[in-house]
């Protein structure tokens, strides 16, 4: 993870929005790309010795897999996914060369919408990350 991922001003943007939908309830933020990936952000309370590399490259291979096994779905076009485990939630927005994992304490679904959108049109918006 030698070079920069995305802008500094992209990365506190995504934070800022993930921060702002979700209070005390962020535990982290992580930028991947298909080879790489950069932590925005996480809690203090939270260990910082996360095998990131493993738990990114699961994450690529089932944002490939969802979006192929659900590409003729009459739901429409794959968005992205929310997964509930024991101890928190995580939201995957996901596009063709990049993504972002956030990982929370429990909101409600409306919440994980409204990041999604706006990681989503972030995404779409910055040129330095396609």
């Amino acid at each position: 993870m030698d070079a920069q991922l995305l802008s500094d001003d992209l990365a506190d943007q995504i934070v800022t929005t993930a921060r702002t939908a979700t209070g005390d309830s962020l535990r982290s933020v992580t930028f991947f790309t298909r080879s790489d990936f950069e932590q925005l952000y996480l809690r203090e309370d939270l260990e910082r010795d996360a095998d990131l590399d493993t738990f990114v490259g699961h994450e690529w291979r089932g944002f490939r897999d969802t979006r192929n096994a659900y590409q003729t779905s009459e739901l429409g076009e794959y968005r992205y996914t929310i997964r509930a485990f024991t101890n928190g939630y995580l939201l995957r927005v996901t596009g063709e060369r990049r993504g972002v994992l956030i990982t929370t304490d429990g909101l409600q679904m409306q919440s994980y919408e409204e990041i999604a959108d706006a990681i989503e049109k972030m995404l779409a918006e910055d040129p330095t990350t396609e």
